[in-house]
């Protein structure tokens, strides 16, 4: 990894990228052209020798910090406005989240200029995409890292995400890059979220395949507005562009993306006008109105067994059967988008199907709990509409004596329009609806489950009956499971892997799985 460069090497960057508004500001008897030890946006984690970007975020603007940031030692300061009586050299950009992304790459070496890279956004399905990626890749001889919700991996070796941070802040995804390439890794799959794309995170990155899994509506609370959602979505196939910053490094710039979902066609138009090669793929024959041939990538059959699905699938030329051990029919789509970047890669595809049957599980995705109880507990990372109704009907018991518990909620300082909605398609499947916390943050948390709790009275439940309003998350669990009966399916939705819950003043720490295991024992005994 790159540790040092002078900052006039960075101005010439930025020059050339036409990110510089005017000529460096001089320093006022400070060092004018400084080594730069590091990138920090944040100045409270300033170190002497680094450079601070004052960049505008929603709640503060990193021009007022700047004095704390050269108290604390920062060389130099990158701004988009002139400020007074600075001690450090100045660099006046137009962009100063573009430019930390650009200025953070540069001092990690440009990892993604030699490693390939693999982006995946959607509303959904990101998280097990991109570990099937990462299966296919590593089974093709080619060593992947992975920046993502419950994980990432570097070399091999697990790090954690206890930031929570899908797609972290540019210079720790670029020194998560950097660290890849140093320890032998020759590809990065990276979650690509809306966050991270509008924020400009990826702004150093040089994609070379990306992947589309659905769009459905989220984060409104940042975005404003479902379109300004989606346009963000799209931005990151319109970074397969050719270019000095995303060089072709030797296997082309290529858009993998779902045919079946509305917002595919938009998608594949920006991609197609970055210059990408474009794969469609998409559900045909029993799972889909649609004709295998009309798109790149097919399923074409689907026969569910206990140890999991049997996949037909046609991917170019070639035909065959994927034995995914991964439950849930919504799996399909992301097995194919998987088997898309292996398309796209000209990889071996037998390989590539055989990968996919041997990834076992993804954590906190579908994942099943099980203390020789006699009824079926699910933990999984479900939080919008769209995926809670896909994970209770996939889950709906054959027998119809049984039925389906959900124990839910909906994140504060996020989203509010989704609440209602959740509460909705729950009331709609379930035979009891347990509405907790999930991370209330700085909200009412009891206002938040009466938002969700409007939906599932508009279908039908009743309070204090079939619906049952329990912030504590314990406590709301541990009731759930003692509700439920012989042949039921209790899923307990939206925490998934994640091991604390985000109040107002810090976190309290969580494993779901844990508070499920302990009260099933005591169940059964």
């Amino acid at each position: 990894m790159v540790t040092e460069q002078r900052l006039s090497a960075l101005a010439t960057l930025l020059e050339r990228r036409g990110l510089l508004a005017s000529e460096p500001l001089p320093a006022h008897g400070a060092e004018p052209d400084p080594a730069i030890t590091g990138v920090r946006y944040d100045s409270r984690r300033v170190d002497p020798g680094d450079l601070f970007v004052a960049r505008r975020g929603q709640h503060a603007d990193g021009h007022d910090h700047v004095p704390a940031a050269i108290a604390a030692g920062a060389v130099a300061v990158l701004v988009e406005r002139p400020l007074p009586g600075v001690e450090v050299p100045e660099l006046v950009v137009r962009d100063a989240k573009v430019a930390l992304g650009i200025a953070a790459a540069w001092h990690a070496g440009d990892p993604s200029h030699t490693l390939g890279i693999v982006g995946i956004t959607g509303t959904d399905g990101k998280t097990t995409t991109a570990y099937l990626v990462r299966t296919i890749l590593e089974a093709a001889g080619r060593p992947a890292g992975l920046l993502g919700t419950t994980d990432v991996i570097v070399a091999g070796q697990s790090l954690g995400n206890a930031a929570r941070t899908s797609t972290p802040e540019a210079p720790e995804l670029q020194a998560h890059l950097a660290a890849m390439l140093a320890g032998g890794d020759r590809w990065a799959v990276v979650e690509s979220t809306s966050h991270g794309l509008a924020q400009l995170r990826v702004a150093g990155v040089a994609y070379d395949v990306a992947v589309l899994t659905n769009v459905s509506s989220e984060h409104l609370e940042f975005h404003g507005t479902l379109e300004a959602y989606r346009e963000a979505k799209r931005s990151l196939f319109a970074r397969l562009t050719v270019s000095d910053e995303n060089p072709d490094k030797g296997w082309g710039k290529h858009a993998v993306v779902n045919a079946d979902d509305p917002q595919g066609e938009a998608v594949a138009k920006v991609a197609a006008d970055a210059g990408a090669r474009v794969l469609h793929y998409g559900q045909a024959g029993q799972l889909g109105e649609r004709e295998p041939e009309s798109v790149d990538l097919a399923a074409v059959s689907l026969t569910e067994t206990p140890a999991g699905m049997l996949v037909g699938m046609r991917a170019g030329a070639w035909t065959g059967t994927v034995a995914l051990q991964l439950a849930g029919r919504f799996n399909v789509a992301n097995a194919l988008a998987a088997m898309g970047v292996a398309l796209a890669l000209g990889l071996d595809l037998d390989a590539a199907a055989a990968a996919l049957g041997g990834l076992e599980s993804v954590p906190g995705r579908m994942q099943r709990i099980d203390e020789g109880q006699p009824f079926t507990v699910v933990i999984d990372y479900a939080h919008t509409a769209e995926s809670l109704a896909k994970v209770l009907d996939e889950l709906s018991p054959a027998d119809g004596d049984a039925g389906l518990i959900a124990v839910f909620g909906s994140a504060g300082d996020r989203d509010p329009s989704k609440r209602e909605p959740m509460g909705r398609v729950a009331g709609e499947r379930c035979r009891l609806v347990v509405v907790t916390d999930e991370d209330p943050r700085t909200e009412d948390r009891v206002a938040i489950l009466e938002a969700i709790a409007v939906g599932a009275e508009a279908a039908g439940k009743r309070r204090g009956q079939d619906l049952l309003l329990i912030a504590d998350r314990d406590a709301a669990v541990r009731r759930a499971l003692s509700e439920a009966r012989a042949g039921d399916v209790v899923l307990l939705a939206g925490k998934g892997h994640e091991h604390t819950i985000e109040i107002a003043d810090g976190e309290l720490e969580w494993d779901e799985a844990a508070v499920a295991r302990e009260t099933l024992r005591a169940l059964v005994e």
